[in-house]
């Protein structure tokens, strides 16, 4: 149980963290909270809205991944690493894909919604 409330805090300094210093994560936040309720205007089923909703999330976890990169990346050195702009630049093509998918999820969902498929 100790552990468990361990992690459980850990976890919160982290999103708290994230949240005041990245101003991505505080768009997607705002995001998340706009899908929820669009989500149920848009989903044509209960399972189509929960994918909405969770493609969201799942695209919080990228961003929160990426900005741990670079922030492990920016505290090894301060110099211009060519390797450590590679690995950075990754991490952001994987929020810029995941971007992607989310978008086509919803993009999915509202042909659904107005009968295009």
């Amino acid at each position: 149980m100790s552990r468990m409330c361990r992690a459980t805090i850990n976890s919160r300094n982290g999103l708290a963290f994230a949240f005041r210093s990245e101003q991505a994560f505080r768009e997607e936040l705002i995001a998340l909270l706009l899908a929820i309720p669009l989500a149920w205007l848009i989903g044509v089923t209960p399972v189509r809205r929960l994918e909405l909703v969770m493609v969201v999330l799942l695209l919080m976890v990228v961003e929160l991944l990426n900005t741990a990169i670079e922030k492990l990346a920016d505290r090894l050195t301060t110099d211009h690493d060519p390797q450590i702009g590679r690995v950075k630049d990754m991490g952001s093509a994987a929020v810029a894909v995941m971007l992607l998918i989310a978008g086509a999820f919803w993009l999915f969902a509202i042909a659904e919604r107005i009968g295009l498929i």
